[in-house]
């Protein structure tokens, strides 16, 4: 399968077209088929791509996808814990595209109302070997198939749905730290603080594991594939805010990954880029896949750039 240019386009634009209510340039990932997603008549002249449920790309008119922007995406807590049926989400990064531009952590921040020295999601400088060069890597939850987390919870706040998201429910949350000591990718997090600065409509609004907002104080918190907008077909905030398209998010049962720009086979773009699992050894069968940094699109000295001393100094090379 040859490259194809990253299609560079603003974030906002990118946002618009998921407010449509589909994971953009790939249909199939938000569970719609073109005919289920036809329900708006209007012409605006603005050609989108889509993928039809048979894996074909298709050109349609963006007024005629249906808009799910007032559809909610509230459930229960039950129907929560359960995930969204027929689905199996999967993570797609692309190692030769980082460049340490840390949109993908403030955008979580952002969603997840997290103070700035809260990160649910990491970049790492690593390298292999003293002869190897080094490269970025970013870290999120790798919400595993066979999470260690979930067997040492003793109340059942940590849990795996359904449709392979590993979720916190901070209200059960004991702050034991079990599932802390039990994660060998260090993907969690303690919030040994009140949350602070966050606005009251959100601190009223009663609490839902989906949105994991506000986290609650003495409990963990971790990245969690925000669930509550892809429950409305939309990419998580690290795909979408990305400005080098390193991020593709899909459905594994689909078959498709996309990063709001590009769309792809998922099993194409790992037997063709040689995609692997992080520490795969350790049998915990992670749901996200990197693409190694061949190729690299940028230098790794351009992720120090607009960084402090102080930032600067915390990047060490390291290979775990």
């Amino acid at each position: 399968m040859k490259d194809k240019k990253v299609q560079k386009k603003k974030d906002s634009s990118r946002r618009d077209f998921l407010k449509l209510g589909v994971l953009a340039g790939g249909a199939v990932v938000s569970g719609v088929g073109l005919s289920a997603i036809a329900g708006n008549p209007g012409s605006t002249g603005e050609k989108v791509k889509v993928m039809t449920t048979d894996g074909k790309l298709a050109e349609v008119d963006s007024g005629m996808l249906h808009s799910c922007g007032s559809c909610s995406s509230h459930v229960s807590n039950e129907e929560a814990r359960k995930g969204i049926p027929g689905r199996k989400f999967v993570m797609v990064i692309d190692l030769s595209r980082c460049k340490n531009a840390r949109k993908c952590i403030s955008a979580c921040q952002n969603m997840h109302y997290l103070p700035k020295d809260k990160e649910w999601i990491t970049v790492k400088l690593m390298q292999e070997s003293e002869e190897t060069a080094p490269y970025w890597m970013p870290k999120t939850c790798y919400h595993c198939d066979e999470p260690p987390c979930t067997k040492v919870c003793p109340v059942g706040a940590t849990f795996k749905r359904d449709d392979g998201i590993v979720l916190v429910d901070n209200e059960r949350c004991i702050g034991c730290k079990f599932c802390m000591n039990a994660c060998p990718y260090g993907a969690r997090i303690f919030n040994w603080e009140k949350p602070k600065g966050i606005p009251q409509e959100i601190l009223d609004r009663p609490y839902n594991i989906e949105s994991g907002a506000p986290q609650i104080f003495g409990t963990v918190g971790k990245c969690d594939f925000c669930p509550d907008m892809t429950r409305k077909g939309m990419l998580p905030d690290c795909v979408t805010a990305c400005p080098n398209g390193v991020y593709f998010f899909g459905d594994l049962n689909e078959d498709t990954v996309t990063n709001g720009s590009e769309t792809f086979r998922f099993s194409e773009l790992i037997r063709d880029k040689a995609g692997y699992r992080f520490h795969e050894d350790l049998g915990t069968q992670p749901s996200v896949y990197y693409l190694p940094p061949v190729d690299r699109n940028f230098p790794v000295e351009s992720g120090f750039k607009g960084l402090s001393d102080e930032e600067k100094a915390k990047y060490k090379v390291t290979d775990d």
